[in-house]
């Protein structure tokens, strides 16, 4: 026996105007793209920025907590800022809005204020959480309409884009672009795409027939285990993927002497690994299901993981910050799929478990840089692989609901 998806038809009322699925979908591909981008293209510059402040490893990881402070605050309105505008109007102006913050973040680095740095930071990171939200319940509802789990391609694209950031991050480190004029660049292009990308999104997912969510019902989703335990798998593979975007860079510079623009191609290579995997993931999720796929995926980023930390063969290493990479890939968008399995309720749950997901993200930074300044980036590390069994330990929680059926092979 194995799970395949069911086809669905849209729902009723205004999901039933959209006059292409396509075109909602290569919408839904742009947005998830251009959020990849923006950051990885910054956060790929942090040596830099490191050596421009002057900051130390713990300092560094004190200016990436605005991200995670921002965000987390992004993620605890998100479901009530969705409910009153929608999820069209967040998705397509959110982006636009997130690079912004970046700019500022930008500027303020390039002119040694690291106040404003972590001004910029709470700005984008805020605006990015509710952001965040909006996309996944917008990508889920189109998975939902094509019937296919195609939730990993969309976070392909945001790995493409983060590669496409890293790429760039590494190009301007080259040149010696100053990442003002960087960040500026990124924050123009993403206005025009985003200004795109509005006329294509649908309007929220109705159900004619289903009474209004009301206020009660979208705080009650904190009171639901299953919510609880999808944000706790989230949590996990989020600080797995997390802490290589924020300190892969630093790890490979200072913990395996890496030069800056080596580190920043590393931190390329394990986003290139990431989006390989969220493409042959979908196959993978239709032929075995979300818990067993999400199991080796735990093993695979334990054992990158454990390569990175004690191999000292560039090659080991390499090879283990590929494995990470396919590893970390699949968590945190199939967390997102079983959150959305209910659509009246997917704005909260999804909201939730982000939420939940992205404490790793508040955490993950100063965690790993307190720890980083006692005993070294690469050991410091290890608090990441105790999340990756938590992950492990909480895969269950994920199994398919009311989107698939069970069909002879």
């Amino acid at each position: 026996m194995r799970k395949r998806w069911t086809r669905r038809s849209a729902r009723h009322g205004r999901m039933s105007s959209v006059p292409h699925l396509t075109a909602w979908r290569n919408a839904v591909f742009a947005t998830f793209f251009t959020m990849g981008f923006g950051f990885s293209s910054w956060l790929s510059r942090v040596p830099h920025v490191r050596d421009t402040l002057g900051a130390s490893t713990a300092e560094m990881g004190l200016l990436l907590l605005g991200i995670s402070v921002g965000s987390i605050a992004g993620l605890l309105v998100a479901s009530h800022v969705i409910h009153v505008v929608g999820t069209r109007i967040v998705a397509s102006f959110g982006m636009i809005a997130v690079s912004g913050g970046l700019a500022i973040a930008g500027w303020a680095a390039e002119a040694s204020l690291p106040w404003l740095v972590v001004v910029g930071f709470i700005l984008g990171g805020s605006l990015t959480g509710i952001t965040d939200v909006a996309m996944n319940i917008s990508g889920a509802a189109n998975e939902r309409a094509l019937g296919k789990p195609i939730m990993p391609i969309f976070h392909a694209f945001f790995s493409l884009g983060t590669v496409a950031g890293a790429g760039l991050g590494g190009l301007c480190e080259l040149l010696g672009v100053p990442l003002g004029w960087q960040s500026t660049g990124v924050a123009v292009a993403t206005i025009a795409l985003g200004l795109v990308v509005y006329r294509f999104l649908p309007d929220d997912e109705v159900d004619e027939h289903a009474a209004p969510v009301t206020l009660a019902e979208r705080l009650s989703v904190w009171k639901d285990p299953r919510t609880l335990l999808l944000g706790l798998l989230v949590l996990g593979m989020a600080l797995t993927e997390g802490s290589a975007n924020d300190w892969l860079t630093l790890v490979m510079v200072d913990g395996h002497g890496f030069s800056n623009e080596g580190g920043a191609f590393t931190l390329a290579l394990f986003l290139s690994a990431m989006t390989a995997g969220r493409l042959v993931g979908v196959w993978l999720l239709d032929r075995f299901g979300r818990v067993p796929v999400l199991r080796v995926s735990a093993v695979l980023a334990a054992v990158g993981l454990l390569l990175v930390i004690f191999a000292e063969h560039p090659v080991l290493v390499i090879s283990g910050v590929v494995l990470w990479g396919l590893g970390a890939c699949l968590g945190f968008p199939v967390g997102m799929s079983a959150a959305a399995d209910e659509p009246r309720l997917a704005a909260a749950r999804v909201g939730t478990v982000s939420a939940i997901g992205y404490i790793a993200f508040l955490a993950g930074p100063p965690l790993l840089g307190l720890l980083g300044d006692l005993v070294g980036l690469r050991l410091a590390l290890l608090a990441v692989l105790a999340f990756v069994l938590l992950s492990l330990l909480t895969s269950h929680v994920a199994r398919e609901r009311d989107l698939i059926k069970e069909v002879r092979s």
